[in-house]
């Protein structure tokens, strides 16, 4: 519970500061190419159920509702689903926790986070159960993390000791024994490890406190060079790992 309340109050605090760096054009153009499409491609969404868990203020809203999907946004933070209600008046809302959503069990045909599970640290696990429960069988959960045993994941962890605007209780994903837990309940579609240059310093430009103004004449250089990078890195160069996987 604390760590909740930690994360509560921290994007209650950012919410806005949030918005407007993440969803800036420069943002949107590396969201759509380099996380939305290898996320959600193959998977046909349309007159779906999909539940954007730890949604923010729905920075993924506009491309699951472009793919015809019928979206829920949960977040824990009232000023984030405040923001939601807002943008998004079309999609049902939903203020609580991702380890205990109220919902219906097998109300969704798929469930997506947008690094959102390194942050319920130490409560990853009763997130992706609580996923789990609310997917019909045969449902897609799809999501994007930062993993451990990477290089970034060690430039990550130093930076957010040194920058007290961040939250504490957060740490990247130990992606293999997630899949070690969940073997049972999920098969393993996809995972794709990548994240470079663009991802820093587009995507994330608000933790490098990136003045919004600079991202345009940065950003077409680094898209390309992102997609060139994307086809040589691993998992150990790689800053992120998108996964696709299917409930059983």
């Amino acid at each position: 519970m604390d760590a909740e309340a930690t994360q509560r109050e921290h994007y209650n605090r950012i919410a806005a500061e949030y918005e407007t760096n993440y969803d800036d054009p420069s943002a949107r153009a590396y969201r759509t190419r380099f996380i939305e499409e290898p996320m959600l491609g193959g998977i046909d969404l349309s007159g779906k159920q999909v539940l954007e868990a730890m949604c923010v203020t729905g920075m993924t809203t506009a491309g699951l509702l472009a793919r015809g999907a019928d979206v829920t946004g949960l977040d824990i933070s009232d000023a984030c689903m405040a923001a939601f209600r807002r943008r998004w008046p079309q999609c049902n809302a939903v203020c609580a926790s991702i380890t205990d959503t109220g919902l219906p069990s097998e109300s969704f045909d798929a469930a997506v986070v947008v690094g959102g599970l390194h942050h319920l640290q130490p409560n990853v696990e009763p997130g992706v159960d609580e996923i789990h429960r609310l997917l019909k069988p045969g449902g897609w959960f799809c999501f994007l993390e930062p993993h451990t045993g990477s290089l970034p994941d060690l430039f990550r962890r130093q930076w957010y000791k040194r920058d007290l605007r961040f939250a504490r209780n957060e740490a990247a994903v130990d992606l293999e024994s997630l899949k070690t837990r969940y073997a049972d309940r999920f098969d393993f579609v996809k995972e794709l490890y990548c994240g470079n240059l663009g991802f820093l310093l587009v995507y994330n430009s608000m933790i490098f406190a990136i003045p919004l103004r600079l991202k345009p004449q940065y950003t077409p250089m680094l898209l390309w060079l992102e997609s060139m990078i994307n086809r040589l890195q691993g998992k150990r160069l790689a800053c992120i790992v998108i996964c696709q996987w299917r409930k059983r």
